[in-house]
């Protein structure tokens, strides 16, 4: 089961289809190609691909989010490996504003390589971030899918069922999973669009997510945004700059001996949050402000000061109270409250229409990077769930945890390390 050479007659055919110009490009000269084009850090528009970090967890946050989760269909091991090669050549273009497969001409009347959208468009800052999930490596019955479980990192599992929790298997957990952020919505659909269709045959898309309006800064060059309870969001959210950025956010060697090949990646937390909107609109400013914990105008902490000042969590009011609410969502997310746990943030705000009674389908898609899942999110999500007024107004529809590899270098695929050794 590991390694089944044979490829049906459907994978080869969706292989010689949308991607024939992409795998010729990977093994030829499209690794050329990305050498000469990568180093450019002087492009205001783009991001280099290739790095010892994943481009798309420390970058500053774009605007535009398309999240994706992949089921894998492949049956063999070689065919997965194939699979990440054909994606990590597809994103060294398109991440660049190269159109897939270019270069590389095909009969006129074949699909084209790429599916063209995004022809004339900049590349819009793009990233694209891969995630492995914890059923890549055993599936629900516990089987060694790929040959891989012995490598399995010891945090990357399901995340537990957290108090109130009324999660939708369909918009849940996957085999592998895609972050991609641009500027450009257009741009960002058009990476994960043609990456689906190159994993015709090895993968189906399981679910997705779009997302607009960044809820999160990730650089200290940016303001903090608000979400769509009209608070500003993440403002003790880890910056690039921050001397402990790395501390928090990337696996170290040593860090677990089952998986050294995870050193330099990260892991990333999804998780789709539904907002109750109209009742929230009719919530009045005093308590929205004690649920929070901040002022909603300028963001500071109900103790005082500005945006960026410390919050009091001892402050009392004249009637003995602290001011900033014991069930307040700033008190129990704040680091000082979890045992210095921090987290970097990329979540956007989404809306999918209306749900069966009228009611916007609209919230927070939270994402996360940590350097452990079991110490800097979990404990932090366990309290809020149980303890946090603002739950009254929040429902967790989707979840996801993945492990994040390191970067890659020009003629390597994503994940290479994991696959070294046989």
């Amino acid at each position: 089961m590991a390694d089944q050479p044979d490829l049906s007659r459907r994978r080869l055919l969706g292989y010689a289809g949308a991607g024939a110009a992409v795998g010729a490009a990977g093994f030829a000269s499209g690794i050329g190609t990305a050498r000469a084009t990568d180093g450019d850090t002087g492009s205001a528009d783009r991001y280099p691909f290739h790095g010892s970090h994943q481009a798309g967890v420390l970058t500053p946050a774009q605007d535009r989010l398309h999240f994706a989760a992949f089921d894998i269909t492949a049956r063999s091991r070689s065919e997965l490996v194939m699979l990440l090669r054909r994606w990590t050549d597809a994103a060294a273009a398109m991440t660049q504003g190269r159109p897939v497969g270019s270069g590389t001409p095909l009969p006129y009347d074949s699909p084209p390589a790429d599916t063209g959208e995004a022809l004339g468009l900049p590349p819009s800052r793009l990233t694209l971030t891969f995630g492995f999930g914890p059923s890549l490596f055993r599936d629900a019955d516990g089987r060694d899918r790929f040959g891989l479980a012995d490598r399995q990192p010891r945090a990357l599992r399901r995340l537990p069922h957290f108090p109130a929790d009324l999660l939708d298997p369909a918009r849940s957990d996957g085999d592998l999973c895609v972050q991609a952020c641009a500027d450009d919505p257009q741009v960002a659909v058009h990476a994960i669009r043609n990456l689906s269709r190159l994993a015709f045959g090895s993968a189906a898309l399981r679910w997705a997510q779009l997302g607009f309006g960044r809820t999160s800064s990730t650089s200290t060059r940016q303001a903090t945004p608000r979400n769509l309870l009209g608070f500003k969001d993440g403002t003790a959210n880890l910056k690039a700059e921050d001397a402990d950025a790395g501390e928090h956010v990337w696996v170290r060697d040593g860090d677990d001996d089952r998986a050294p090949w995870l050193a330099g990646g990260s892991y990333l937390v999804a998780r789709r949050i539904n907002m109750s909107i109209e009742p929230w609109d009719r919530t009045s400013l005093s308590e929205q402000e004690r649920l929070i914990g901040r002022d909603r105008a300028e963001g500071a902490p109900l103790s005082g000061g500005q945006e960026f000042s410390r919050p009091d969590f001892h402050l009392t009011g004249s009637d003995g109270q602290p001011l900033i609410a014991t069930t307040s969502h700033v008190r129990l997310a704040h680091p000082s409250q979890n045992h210095g746990a921090k987290l970097l943030r990329r979540g956007y705000n989404f809306t999918d229409g209306n749900d069966a009674l009228g009611r916007l389908d609209a919230g927070l898609f939270f994402i996360a990077f940590v350097r452990d899942p079991d110490t800097q999110y979990v404990p932090m999500q366990t309290r809020l769930s149980r303890d946090d007024g603002l739950m009254e107004y929040l429902k967790h529809t989707g979840s996801g945890l993945f492990a994040v590899p390191p970067g890659t270098r020009p003629g390597e695929h994503v994940g290479q390390a994991l696959f070294a050794g046989g």
